[in-house]
């Protein structure tokens, strides 16, 4: 058990100065809403604002064991704010951050639970490393638990490589694995699934090919029964990618379309590497005229893979379908 009395509660996290990064490792719901809870009250006490981010039964558990924090803690579903995990870091953390300036804030933050997918789980790995990057030097602390009881061990063992501090039955320590957060990020850079041989695709090369490119995807997201307002998204997305590929490549690229149980599957292909793992990440300055293109695909789609080489980068996108 997590030891969550006041006297343990330096287990938990350090909630003073600087930025903490724990893993939280828990095997029943007792650890949980201790570990969580000791957290938590710790943060408020020393003045500070409090987001929980979780996911479904979770989120209704932590409001009844924090009901008596009142508004002091903040409460967010990341099955649906962190549906895409590409988006979790602009959107939910650095938005909680800067609604809160010059004020350390405090996180409850589960972006992997048991029924991440396959699929999914890349992004969640890659997320968590580079939260170690976005933060550093910030005064802020983020708590990631993770069941141990129900994940498998390959998904634990990352817990290790992605978070500087971990706690767990034993208390808290530093974690041997940790090796930086691009280190740990380039983990999750791994190649995708081949496209099936029977997606329908489209290449492009100059500018004003672009608008075959947005009819293109507006009639494939139409076949495969997308919403007027996903279709529009996924148009802006795609369009993004490809002007990127026009703009920032020699060779021009491809724009591929499949469908998979539950989800419209587009693929953008091009020659470019994609050399910062940060981007899409952090919202660039106001006066900035670029660098929102993977911000805005991040936001628009349910899911975002990308694999990155120095040949080449895929950049995947998922566009859940309703039944």
């Amino acid at each position: 058990m997590v030891d969550t009395t006041l006297e343990g509660l330096s287990a938990v996290g350090d909630t003073t100065t600087g930025f903490d990064h724990p893993g939280l490792l828990y095997h029943d719901r007792d650890d949980y809403l201790g570990g969580a809870r000791a957290f938590a009250r710790a943060a408020v006490a020393a003045g500070g604002p409090v987001l929980v981010a979780v996911p479904g039964s979770n989120l209704a558990a932590l409001r009844d064991a924090l009901s008596d924090l009142g508004d002091a803690v903040h409460y967010a579903d990341m099955a649906v704010a962190g549906r895409n995990p590409g988006r979790i870091i602009p959107g939910v953390l650095l938005a909680f951050a800067a609604a809160h300036p010059g004020r350390r804030v405090s996180i409850i933050g589960e972006p992997v639970w048991p029924g991440r997918t396959a699929m999914e789980y890349p992004a969640c790995g890659q997320h968590e490393a580079l939260i170690n990057a976005v933060f550093a030097g910030r005064d802020a602390a983020i708590l990631c638990p993770y069941d141990a009881a129900l994940l498998d061990q390959d998904r634990i063992d990352d817990v290790w490589r992605t978070h500087p501090w971990m706690i767990g039955a034993d208390g808290r320590r530093p974690s041997p694995w940790f090796a930086g957060a691009f280190a740990a990020a380039d983990r999750f850079n791994r190649p995708l699934p081949p496209v099936p041989s029977a997606a329908a695709t489209l290449p492009y090369v100059v500018i004003a090919e672009l608008s075959r490119v947005r009819a293109f995807t507006a009639g494939q997201a139409r076949s495969a029964g997308l919403t007027v307002d996903q279709t529009e998204d996924l148009i802006v997305a795609v369009n993004e990618l490809a002007e990127n590929t026009i703009r920032h490549t020699p060779a021009g690229g491809t724009v591929s379309f499949w469908t998979e149980p539950g989800h419209l599957v587009c693929q953008v292909d091009d020659a470019g590497h994609l050399v910062n793992p940060l981007a899409g990440r952090i919202p660039p300055a106001v006066t900035s005229e670029g660098g929102r293109g993977l911000l805005l695909v991040n936001q628009l789609c349910d899911l975002v893979r990308i694999h990155t080489r120095p040949t080449g980068t895929t950049i995947r996108m998922h566009m859940t379908l309703t039944p």
